[in-house]
């Protein structure tokens, strides 16, 4: 089997004190690490310096995603605890109730049929239950005026990933932070880091220097933190998260190769959508679930450039960011990375990816 292929090939040491636990207290100040395919060369930068980076002609692609109040602490019937994470925006089905998938947390599992109660006045009942994954089909329950993306804010706090060794929601700050300054569409549990680094001022600079903007959305889901346990990484099954592109889009990247331009993607997740969108071979607007599953031997069609955070040893994200820049380059970056005292994952530092297609 080669190397690139080989789960084993994809772990690297991380000091505990790397891991960032609160972001930064300015978003564009968080350190740039720039590796450069072409000469195989990195250098130290500030996120702010961006501009420096990204042409006039260039086209920045984002992930619109919203991180909703996908946590919620509920009670039982018989006044136990259980934490319910809900695992997609609830789907409404009638005045005052949605449907949603979950997992739950609870000393004793509630049963099929039981009532959880969150507020008064918002409940919702178990209609189905996969115990083996910790899974739930939920009918949740709302007052019919009320909006149901303001109840879960009103009662929801926004997921922190696993790593970050502190009460979720535990700082009001989070519920700003975690997400981007451009997030519009709410339905993901994870925010798509990468993009935690831009400030309106950033965005406003880039578009003054006449490099354009467009968005795609995927809904990062629970899945993106899923452990991959196939030491033969092709055989890992990547989860599946809803995305949008819009003909508006398409068409932003087409102008941009006419005008020889570079398409920057602010994260893996849009690589994810770019690439998936352009599986037949343009890039198609389209609207549906990707399961796209990008490891090295991936040919790029859309992506020239990435931005992107620093992430988990032996994930599939770090197997996406391989395909890009190399294997044994991607690592040797991140030993520098961890050297000089960057800090990693989703509230860490950023990472510019840049001519490494030929």
């Amino acid at each position: 089997m080669q190397e690139d292929l080989r789960l084993s090939s994809y772990h690297y040491h991380l000091p505990p004190e790397r891991i960032a636990q609160h972001p930064a207290e300015r978003r564009d100040e968080s350190k740039l690490l720039v590796l450069d395919g072409a000469s195989t060369t990195l250098s130290h930068r500030t996120f702010a310096d961006l501009g420096d980076l990204v042409a006039a002609n260039d086209l920045l692609v984002v992930n619109d995603t919203r991180v909703f109040p996908a946590r919620l602490a509920g009670r039982k019937e018989s006044g136990g605890k259980v934490e319910v994470f809900l695992l997609d925006f609830p789907v409404p089905a009638a005045p005052g109730t949605a449907m949603a998938t979950a997992l739950l947390r609870a000393s004793r599992r509630p049963k099929c049929g039981s009532r959880i109660d969150f507020a008064p006045d918002f409940f919702c009942r178990l209609l189905s239950d996969d115990a083996g994954a910790d899974k739930a089909c939920l009918e949740l329950h709302y007052p019919p005026q009320s909006d149901l993306a303001a109840t879960l804010a009103r009662h929801g706090q926004v997921p922190l990933p696993p790593y970050i060794s502190r009460p979720a929601g535990s700082t009001a700050q989070d519920s700003r932070r975690y997400q981007t300054v451009y997030a519009e569409t709410p339905g993901a549990v994870a925010a798509p880091t990468a993009g935690l680094h831009f400030t309106p001022e950033l965005l406003a600079n880039l578009a003054e220097k006449g490099t354009q903007l467009a968005r795609v959305t995927l809904h990062v889901g629970y899945g993106t933190f899923a452990p991959v346990r196939e030491e033969d990484i092709t055989r890992h099954r990547i989860h599946q998260e809803f995305l949008t592109i819009s003909e508006e889009t398409v068409n932003r990247v087409e102008e941009t190769r006419l005008r020889g331009g570079k398409v920057w993607a602010v994260g893996t997740t849009s690589v994810r959508a770019l690439e998936y969108g352009a599986r037949h071979g343009s890039l198609q607007a389209c609207r549906g679930w990707c399961d796209l599953y990008i490891y090295p031997g991936f040919q790029f069609r859309v992506v020239d450039n990435l931005i992107t955070n620093f992430h988990l040893p032996g994930s599939s994200l770090l197997f996406l960011v391989a395909a890009l820049c190399g294997r044994e380059t991607l690592l040797s970056s991140y030993q520098t990375a961890i050297g000089a005292g960057y800090r990693f994952f989703s509230y860490g530092d950023a990472m510019a990816v840049v001519n490494c297609r030929r």
